[in-house]
């Protein structure tokens, strides 16, 4: 009996490991959209460089995900641009004796993503995302709070722009 069973059970095992291995939201997507483009981000703050890293974070998202494909501007049936309008460090975390242990850092972005073909706005939305560090890092642990707060906020443009249907 269990000879019988082990050949359905091992067809039935790789049959969902390989339906759940892929997934992608470009069902979600109207049929007409095949391209993005994301010009550098505006920065509005003192922050400096944070348009470009800001900006390859998001393409980085886009060619990872895989949905639309990265265009230049006059060719892409999407196009996504931010502005940087506030970057703020704020205490998180403190210990017994009422010392910092953990900065955040919140950068807030004001994007609108338009659909180029029908000429309509697709979504338009100010987002906030933060990293964090420990303050005895220093400069480069705030570095690392800005990759991290990057991801999210690349993230979530690739959601709302891809999933938004």
């Amino acid at each position: 009996m269990r000879d019988r069973l082990s050949g359905p059970l091992i067809l039935f095992g790789m049959l969902f490991v390989f339906s759940c291995s892929y997934y992608s939201l470009k069902g979600s997507l109207p049929p007409h959209l095949h391209s993005v483009a994301v010009p550098l981000f505006d920065n509005r703050t003192a922050e400096f460089g944070m348009s470009e890293k800001l900006t390859d974070a998001v393409i980085e998202e886009f060619i990872r995900d895989g949905s639309l494909k990265i265009a230049d501007r006059s060719a892409a049936d999407v196009i996504v641009i931010g502005s940087i309008v506030s970057v703020n460090d704020r205490a998180g975390a403190f210990d017994q004796q009422e010392t910092v242990q953990d900065i955040k850092v919140y950068i807030s972005v004001q994007v609108e993503c338009t659909d180029q073909v029908k000429r309509q706005a697709m979504w338009e939305e100010r987002i906030t995302q933060f990293g964090s560090y420990d303050p005895a890092e220093g400069p480069e642990g705030r570095n690392n709070a800005y990759e991290e707060a990057f991801e999210k906020l690349s993230q979530e443009i690739l959601n709302k722009t891809v999933s938004n249907w």
